[in-house]
């Protein structure tokens, strides 16, 4: 049978309250389990020494026997001392997804484009500026022709 040391929650909605137990690892989560081991209660302050009850003579038996603990539990064992968890390191965690990058090339390109033809539209203005009024003129004289008559 493959046992595992995990957590079965209780408690009330938004208060949670967890027994460490010792489980068949085909048996639901807040199911029948085959020794309780310790308790964890993660509204107490990190630094209370009741967040965390664990009899670790136990836990270091079903350690030995082969019970696998989940991740949360083999961090409290690796506290109390019973068994070395090795650390996890993922550098890329923090990176963006390829899609992200992707969406963030495209704000870029089109910003880029954007801060171009801002720039062509400015000297456009600044270098023909003494011609449009001479072009505009003629025209401005024809759209008053129309409205009066």
């Amino acid at each position: 049978m493959a046992t595992s040391i995990r957590l079965s929650r209780g408690g009330s909605k938004k208060r949670p309250y967890y027994r460490i137990v010792v489980a068949d690892s085909r048996a639901p989560r807040d199911g029948k389990f085959i020794e309780r081991i310790g308790s964890y209660n993660p509204l107490l302050a990190k630094t209370d020494e009741k967040r965390v009850v664990l009899d670790t003579e136990r836990a270091k038996y079903w350690v030995e026997q082969g019970a696998q603990p989940t991740d949360r539990v083999a961090r409290f064992l690796d506290a109390a001392g019973v068994k070395e968890r090795a650390t996890r390191n993922n550098p890329q965690k923090a990176e963006p997804g390829q899609k992200a990058k992707d969406r963030a090339e495209e704000k870029a390109e089109k910003l880029a484009a954007a801060e171009e033809a801002a720039k062509e539209a400015a000297a456009a203005a600044a270098a023909p500026a003494e011609e449009a009024p001479a072009e505009e003129a003629p025209a401005a004289e024809a759209s008053e022709e129309q409205a009066e008559g």
